[in-house]
């Protein structure tokens, strides 16, 4: 039988990753991009759907002052500038994990996947909470480290890794 892929890229959006961004997200942007970029050519020159994953927060003037970033319709939201586009497959979730998306869901169950290789931000959160997803879903799932980063200490990424692997998941 032969494996459907997909490669995930979650949440890779201008205020977590642009020069406006709050002090709190401290990722390496330039590497973080290279890489995700090198990743995307390898898995779309090897026929894997390229799927983009979008956090939006309702624009509501609670949410803008509580949480300030990845406000629905802003130029925060936008994916990153720098961060190559090879399909037009792009899906906006609400939640951490990508599944809470009833479009995405639906998606990755009409095309047949059978494992998701993930890359984006954070691994603490909406990446670890998207694997999650995909194992509840049936699905196999491959963290690709060189492409995911989090601004947690390692020992909470630690954590979250050694939850994930009894799950199932691999980290490549």
């Amino acid at each position: 039988m032969i494996m459907k892929k997909a490669l995930l890229v979650i949440d890779l959006q201008n205020d977590y990753l642009g020069e406006q961004r709050k002090k709190q997200f401290t990722y390496n942007t330039d590497q973080l991009i290279n890489s995700v970029n090198a990743l995307i050519d390898t898995y779309n020159a090897n026929d894997c759907d390229i799927i983009y994953i979008e956090h939006n927060i309702q624009n509501l003037w609670t949410n803008r002052a509580l949480f300030g970033h990845s406000i629905a319709g802003t130029d925060g939201a936008k994916l990153f500038g720098g961060l190559s586009i090879a399909s037009d497959n792009r899906f906006i979730k609400l939640f951490p994990d990508a599944f809470s998306s009833k479009e995405f869901d639906s998606f990755i169950k009409e095309k047949g996947y059978d494992t998701v290789a993930i890359c984006g931000l954070d691994e603490c959160g909406c990446v670890s909470a998207t694997a999650k997803g995909a194992i509840k879903n049936g699905l196999s799932v491959e963290m690709l480290t060189e492409g995911i980063a989090s601004r947690f200490p390692a020992s909470k990424i630690e954590k979250v890794r050694r939850e994930l692997k009894a799950k199932g998941v691999q980290y490549v």
